[in-house]
């Protein structure tokens, strides 16, 4: 039986299902393993992480009389909080940027998009490479030609947000730190949409979610690149990004104040343990806690060298674990509704028992995407794919289940919602 407790509740012989929280936040290699050493529970403690999931199956128990929270109960609290979703979310103000120059709105549909926005992938790579490259050399970054990199962005998100946002999920190991900077942005400007910011705080957003990570490119790449879980030293070297990344945007100039606010600040918690300030709670400006849910989206759904991203719905239900002591609830929720419960890629099971791929957003509902069906669980067998509206009139089926593309183990996923443009 799954259980999430409280770290302080861990005890040698528990068998270690999972961290409520993203990799980026422990220095273990992986989970699923039975605690017997005292260090491993002594480095579990000392990191950020407050709480466990455990399989008293597999290990140890909680002792007599400490509460936790089966997965069961978990599962049914988010979905219940995703199903009050339906209701307009909030709005938060952000300062105001520099002028903005008239967006072009005219919505697309998502196969017209995704040619657009792998043009925009590609052309969008390559800047953030050079621009990377050029603070590297100690040269000032080009703030004009990042906010056109912004501009065109964003033209993309307002025709058609599930476009470009899911491309760029999509990296190499050799690519992720630069379109890991572009997939943030789009998810910035699609949550400052659905807050209803003004044209000049949706392009600040944007703007901060591109340069966000910026002081990476002060870090060895011997570091940036290792391809497995780095060690303490190294995690602290990393961790040292958000100040030189303000520090370069200072002295470039150009970028307003919450620009450089959410650069060195979106990876504060809401709790007060995130770093490099511990701010808590409104201490930490509401385009850095944009910052931090979009930031963490991306980071836990790309692939890396040590890790499989997870899948987009799965990442938003353990995000949802998360909400209140490392996101701001009301933010968080906003996000959801800008990309969906189902996001693009997801991979879902239907009443039916056929298991299908989130190719698409219904303007209907956020429970209702569209599907493209390709598997039947009651034949254990493939079957011709095919796209299910699950908002069309007389449409019987709705998801039961989120499902694990590590399970299934089905090699095309990418190809089944984004066609040959992943080819």
């Amino acid at each position: 039986m799954l259980k999430r407790i409280s770290v302080q509740h861990l005890s040698l012989g528990m068998y270690l299902h999972q961290f409520c929280g993203s990799w980026m936040d422990h220095p273990f290699w992986r989970t699923g393993f039975v605690l017997t050493d005292p260090k491993d529970l002594a480095r579990i403690l000392e990191t950020d992480i407050r709480e466990v999931w455990i399989d008293t199956a597999r290990g140890a128990d909680v002792a007599q009389g400490v509460q936790g929270t089966s997965r069961a109960e978990a599962d049914a609290q988010i979905d219940t909080d995703f199903a009050g979703l339906e209701a307009p979310a909030p709005a938060a103000p952000v300062a105001a940027a520099a002028p903005a120059r008239p967006r072009r709105r005219e919505p697309t549909t998502m196969d017209g998009e995704l040619r657009a926005a792998a043009a925009i992938c590609t052309q969008s790579r390559e800047a953030v490479f050079s621009m990377f490259n050029e603070a590297r050399m100690g040269r000032a970054v080009d703030t004009i030609g990042v906010q056109n990199l912004v501009d065109e962005i964003s033209d993309s998100v307002n025709r058609h947000p599930s476009a470009l946002i899911s491309l760029a999920r999509l990296k190499t190991a050799d690519d992720y730190t630069y379109m890991h900077s572009v997939a943030v942005c789009a998810l910035m400007v699609a949550l400052a949409r659905q807050l209803e910011l003004d044209e000049a705080a949706t392009r600040d957003a944007g703007l901060a979610g591109l340069l966000h990570d910026l002081g990476k490119a002060g870090i060895p790449l011997a570091v940036l690149n290792k391809p497995g879980k780095l060690t303490d030293e190294e995690f602290t070297v990393v961790r040292g990004h958000p100040d030189k990344g303000h520090a370069m945007l200072r002295e470039a100039g150009g970028v307003s104040d919450a620009v450089l606010d959410a650069c060195l600040h979106h990876h504060e918690k809401m709790d007060g343990t995130g770093y490099p300030h511990r701010l808590h709670g409104e201490e930490i400006s509401v385009i850095a806690r944009m910052a931090a849910i979009c930031d963490v989206y991306d980071a836990i759904t790309s692939d890396r060298p040590y890790k499989r991203g997870w899948d987009p719905a799965e990442s938003l239900r353990r995000m949802a674990e998360w909400s209140g002591s490392h996101f701001d609830k009301r933010l968080f929720q906003a996000f959801v509704k800008s990309i969906g419960i189902y996001p693009v890629g997801s991979l879902v099971r239907l009443t039916s028992g056929r298991i299908g791929v989130v190719v698409e957003q219904s303007p209907q509902s956020l429970t209702t995407p569209i599907v493209k069906v390709f598997f039947s669980t009651r034949s254990d067998l493939r079957i011709p794919p095919e796209r299910v509206s699950l908002a069309a009139p007389g449409c019987t089926e709705k998801i039961v289940a989120r499902e694990d593309p590590a399970r299934w183990n089905f090699t095309d996923l990418n190809q089944l919602w984004a066609g040959s443009i992943v080819d």
